[in-house]
């Protein structure tokens, strides 16, 4: 028995592709499975014009189903296509350590020029990608300064903490949050669920 490799790669983008395009692709099926039951009537009752147009109906209804295959199968690709290039260049971004963005996408297309035609997508992810890697960044240092104030201050409760650390770094005054969140976490207090 022959295994068919390219049906079992198309369910598994099926399976894989958000609810709403597995719906699209339920509803041609059952049109046509609607069509065939009124062309299967049209046969019993031997009317050419009503054979004729549920025939092309059924044609028609089959082209739909074509074409939402080949969409669900275009958006698989794209996924895809998308999430290889991001991998890749996260991958790029942390071993080249660029900060301008301009000349990070040059060497990246230079590195790998099967991705020259998407120049602007690679500009977006890449900016998307340093972007976290800033934020990252920021919250690393944070944690740090956070860990290393805690040390020096044991017997402070975390409201002491956090007025004293927001006078230290005043760059922080817009996150009293994050910074209470993080000092918590660093204390070993956890908050008990409410019920």
């Amino acid at each position: 028995m022959p295994r068919c490799g390219r049906l079992r790669s198309y369910i598994r983008e099926v399976a894989e592709s958000p609810q709403f395009e597995k719906l699209s692709f339920v509803l041609p099926f059952l049109v046509l499975i609607v069509e065939l039951i009124l062309l299967e009537h049209a046969l019993s009752i031997q009317v050419s014009y009503v054979i004729d147009l549920t025939i092309i109906l059924l044609i028609l209804s089959f082209i739909e189903i074509i074409f939402v295959a080949g969409e669900i199968h275009e958006h698989y690709l794209q996924n895809n296509f998308d999430q290889v290039l991001t991998i890749r260049l996260d991958d790029f971004i942390l071993k080249r350590k660029v900060r301008n963005v301009k000349y990070l996408v040059e060497e990246f297309i230079n590195a790998h020029p099967h991705y020259s035609r998407h120049r602007h997508k690679i500009y977006h992810i890449a900016c998307q990608i340093m972007e976290t890697h800033k934020e990252d960044a920021w919250e690393k240092d944070l944690r740090d300064k956070l860990k290393r104030f805690i040390k020096r201050r044991k017997k402070m409760n975390v409201d002491d903490i956090i007025t004293a650390f927001l006078a230290k770094y005043p760059v922080y005054k817009k996150y009293p949050g994050r910074i209470y969140v993080m000092a918590c976490e660093i204390l070993g207090i956890v908050k008990e669920k409410k019920k």
